[in-house]
């Protein structure tokens, strides 16, 4: 056989990119993202204030603000992180940021941290939420129910499943 009729199959672990509990996209307090116009993907309610990156591959975004950051894997595949609801409104202020655009970056490196405090102040909903933007059209397949606790890491959290067409 030439290799053009197998069916390759790939697979990679999306980690969660901060501590919390594990919430429905939908369940969003923002139509963009419950909506999924930006793409299918997860939320979790934090309960810790750092976050890391849930794949492997390079920052293509890491706005001014610093409440989102973009990353590409080397398949193409593009993930944002997103800190908060309206937090672009804060213009960078209560974030600090521990990577640039253009880094490569490792599945768990340190991205950005928040202040949950400053941002309970100015009544900003911090929920994170991950989203597939590009070079994923599947349905995100989660390995944890909703409602339950994800740990900063955890592997098991989500896994995406990608299946290339034939060679």
């Amino acid at each position: 056989m030439f290799g053009f009729l197998k069916k390759k199959r790939e697979e990679f672990n999306v980690v969660a990119p901060v501590s919390g509990i594990l919430t429905k996209l939908e369940d969003v307090k923002d139509p963009v993202f419950a909506e999924k116009m930006m793409g299918d993907g997860f939320a979790i309610q934090p309960n810790d204030s750092t976050i890391v990156a849930p794949i492997s591959g390079t920052i293509v975004s890491l706005p001014k603000t610093k409440h989102a950051i973009g990353i590409k894997t080397e398949d193409g595949i593009e993930v944002l992180v997103h800190i908060g609801l309206d937090t672009v409104d804060l213009n960078g202020e209560g974030f600090t940021a521990f990577a640039q655009e253009g880094n490569e970056i490792k599945q768990g490196d340190k991205l950005i941290e928040f202040d949950p405090e400053f941002m309970k102040q100015k009544g900003i909903d911090t929920t994170v939420m991950t989203i597939f933007t590009a070079g994923y059209d599947k349905k995100v397949l989660l390995l944890k129910d909703y409602g339950s606790k994800v740990e900063m890491n955890e592997v098991s959290s989500n896994r995406v499943r990608k299946y290339d067409r034939y060679n």
